[in-house]
């Protein structure tokens, strides 16, 4: 094993080191931001798991009382909008701004301040979300927000806190996705070329051009539902002239891309954690990179199969049936490729390689089942069934949480120095998986057997209580799973075993330093000579292909730079964010909210003005 950069005191910023809550809500270093989306993401997990059990506890039994036919459609929209805009979009922001500049070989992303003002745009605007369950009900209109469920005028507010909420959350993806995409393009370490980027800083590419593409198009819809619901106008009123069609097209414009903009990060992480547990490189690596690519490109021609009922008639409906057909080739690449890995390779059968062979596993499960839905005739059937959710569902949890948690046990020991037990993630994963499938797998013959999705109750004598009762238990196992998760997290965070430098033997930069990374990430900037550059650092290539360490191995201390520049901390993008917050309060008040927005925009604009005027580096930084 190669001998790896320790942290030097000589290395150190010019800014000195801070501790307590001030420096988190000051911070603008990128890895304390990508713990902040972290540490977000976690809790609002918590928060629709418990939504999703509380649906699960009422669909348990038939003719269940457990929540109203109200409550109910609280807990459906509030579950799906948190886990896919407030628990998978930050997790893959969590990880995208922890280690992308340490995998490219930078010192942080190229707007530090604008990185900063993204996560708290988004903690607002899913604390703005959450916070309408106190403030009379929580949206109730699915997380889809058909109209006219979404925009027909009523008193109450609940689908304007959906609104709303929304376009602050995608405000700060919006943000985070010019940061990205600039800090790859500008920021790279001398010698990695684009194609000698990591897989998962590609994905994160191209998830980030389909966040700044998609964004737009449901702003427009969201904007239009809000004036709708209070200005009278009637963009999707049906009876005055409008179309609710146009916001379902709308709406799937972004909604299918954000589909892959969930999953490509999964894929990402995937694809860094087989070649490492595997000893090989990644297989037809090339492949893998320009699938992702084509699958950000298809990704935008397929949106109408989620509307095979809404009477688009048969010329479209063939149009969208053969995109969607098309666009599982560049997925099937990826999953060949993915086998092709493991195939004939050293295999370690660590936590983090069993959640990403756990996930492939799943993923095409999910995959398949879609590809059912791409049939027209088949998916009128099929539609409004519980089929859909098991798709969904195997795609999403099967697919994206697995591998988020692939990606986290890979690299904890990176984030915390520790190792997380073993033992416990691997008892975390089969529960996982058994519960997930026990959940997830009985939706499909629930749905084939008629049993339509978004329902509250269901009657005695269908045929649906056994397979209603396995899902609901299916659902408590996985939330067993998850508590083994936080009790190894909270068991190792400061008495596990210290993990060094390069605890798996990895094969990208950000193993070339200790762990935790110090403030700088690297003494030197790296000058990269290959893909995997790590990897060839240690090992030399032998004449029948196996990899040969290096002996001895090179000596990889460099001298440190001297005054390692790092931006300074700023207290104006939270205060920025914080004045957004009582805007959009306000808004859903108005008239008598007009005080609040009032007061909201001076805040705002006292954070921007502050913002503006302050310089890049502080005289006491």
């Amino acid at each position: 094993m190669a001998t790896v950069n320790p942290p030097m005191e000589a290395a150190q910023s010019d800014a000195p080191s801070r501790t307590g809550v001030w420096t988190w809500l000051t911070t603008t270093d990128h890895k304390k931001i990508g713990l902040l989306y972290g540490g977000s993401a976690i809790v609002f997990f918590v928060v629709g798991g418990i939504e999703a059990l509380l649906i699960r506890v009422q669909l348990a039994t038939p003719n269940g009382e457990f929540l109203s036919a109200d409550a109910y459609n609280q807990m459906f929209t509030m579950h799906a909008t948190t886990m896919v805009f407030l628990v998978v979009m930050p997790a893959a922001a969590a990880f995208t701004n922890y280690f992308l500049p340490l995998l490219i070989g930078a010192r942080d992303v190229a707007f530090p301040r604008l990185n900063a003002f993204s996560y708290w745009v988004f903690l607002f605007g899913g604390l703005f979300l959450t916070s309408s369950f106190f403030l009379g009900g929580a949206p109730d209109g699915g997380w889809f927000g058909y109209a006219p469920l979404s925009s027909q005028l009523n008193e109450v507010v609940r689908m304007d806190y959906w609104a709303l909420g929304l376009q602050i959350v995608g405000l700060a993806s919006l943000l985070a996705s010019v940061n990205f995409i600039t800090t790859m393009f500008t920021m790279r370490a001398p010698g990695m070329t684009l194609m000698r980027m990591p897989v998962f800083a590609w994905m994160a590419l191209v998830v980030n051009f389909l966040l700044l593409f998609s964004l737009p198009i449901i702003t427009v819809g969201l904007i239009q539902v809000f004036l709708d619901r209070n200005l009278g106008t009637l963009f999707f009123d049906a009876a005055n002239g409008g179309d609710p069609i146009l916001w379902q097209h709308l709406f799937w414009l972004f909604g299918h891309p954000e589909v892959y903009i969930l999953i490509l990060p999964a894929m990402g992480i995937v694809s860094e954690v087989l070649p490492t547990f595997s000893r090989k490189p990644l297989f037809g690596r090339s492949f893998v990179i320009f699938s992702g690519i084509a699958i950000g490109f298809m990704g935008f021609g397929v949106w109408a199969h989620h509307m095979f009922t809404a009477g688009l008639g048969p010329v479209a409906e063939a149009a969208f049936a053969l995109t969607t057909m098309f666009i599982a080739v560049p997925t099937g690449v990826k999953i060949f490729n993915w086998l092709g890995t493991v195939w004939g390779g050293s295999v370690r059968l660590a936590t983090p390689m069993l959640f990403s062979l756990g996930f492939i596993a799943m993923f095409v499960i999910g995959g398949l089942s879609g590809v059912t839905h791409s049939v027209a005739p088949a998916d009128w059937q099929q539609h409004d069934t519980y089929y859909v959710v098991a798709h969904f569902h195997y795609v999403l949890f099967g697919g994206a949480v697995l591998g988020l948690m692939a990606g986290m046990y890979y690299w904890w020991p990176k984030i915390t120095g520790k190792l997380l037990d073993e033992r416990l993630g691997k008892i975390h994963f089969w529960l996982i998986l058994a519960g997930f499938n026990l959940t997830f797998a009985p939706m499909h013959i629930l749905g084939l057997n008629g049993m339509p999705r978004r329902t509250y109750r269901y009657p005695e004598g269908l045929g649906f209580e056994f397979w209603n009762f396995l899902a609901t238990l299916g659902s408590f196992l996985i939330a067993v799973s998850m508590l083994v998760l936080f009790w190894n997290m909270f068991r190792t965070w400061r008495r596990g075993e210290v993990a060094g430098p390069d605890p798996w033997d990895g094969r990208t930069l950000e193993w070339t330093i200790s762990s935790p990374p110090p403030e700088h990430n690297f003494d030197r900037i790296p000058v990269v000579e290959h893909e995997d550059d790590f990897w060839y650092r240690k090992y030399s290539t032998a004449d029948d292909g196996t990899s040969v360490a290096i002996d001895p191995p090179p000596d990889m201390e460099v001298e440190p730079e001297a005054n390692i520049h790092l931006p300074s901390p700023s207290f104006y993008p939270v205060l920025t964010g914080s004045g957004m917050f009582v805007t959009l309060m306000g808004l859903v008040y108005v008239p008598w909210g007009l005080v609040a927005v009032g007061v909201g925009a001076l805040i705002t604009m006292w954070g921007l003005f502050g913002w503006s005027m302050e310089p890049i580096t502080r005289e006491d930084h």
